[in-house]
């Protein structure tokens, strides 16, 4: 009787065993394939991000052929930022940037927030005074002694809008 016993165990056991070892590899299984079907997923992802960054870039300095030939005397890294900062000086003015082409509304001066060098000759930059907010295209030069001036090309101010 003891014997049967330990026999049916036994048996018993083995096949909690089998299942057990079924089970977990058909696991395993899935997720292994669940993994590779969003890995393609993420991959795409990126790639595609990627494809609209690249192309939302190609109206930048950095990624324009001709335009770094004009500035072939320079160096880009340097000058970009010198850009930058050059038209960002204008914001300590009391009356504000007077490349916003704008006057103070209210009590705030307007101000350049954000700068994207878009060729050689191009800049289109953000303002506002902390109500209003606009957008600016400047033609901007290089002189051969370093110094940048700015033209306005067009500037647009966004109507205020009460939430």
């Amino acid at each position: 009787m003891k014997r049967q016993l330990y026999l049916y165990l036994f048996i018993l056991s083995t096949l909690v065993a089998a299942f057990t070892y079924m089970y977990f590899s058909k696991a395993i299984a899935f997720e292994k394939k669940k993994n590779e079907s969003e890995q393609k997923y993420l991959k795409d992802s990126i790639s595609g991000i990627s494809n609209k960054l690249f192309d939302a870039d190609h109206f930048s300095l950095e990624n324009n052929d001709y335009a770094k030939e004009y500035f072939a005397d320079y160096n880009l890294q340097k000058l970009m930022p010198q850009i930058k900062e050059a038209l960002l000086a204008y914001n300590d003015d009391p009356k504000g940037n007077i490349y916003t082409g704008q006057e103070k509304l209210g009590e705030q001066k307007f101000i350049i927030n954000k700068i994207k060098i878009l060729n050689h000759r191009w800049i289109i930059a953000d303002y506002s005074d902390g109500q209003y907010w606009g957008d600016v295209v400047l033609k901007y030069f290089v002189a051969k002694d370093g110094k940048i001036t700015f033209q306005i090309m067009d500037t647009f101010i966004y109507p205020k809008q009460e939430y």
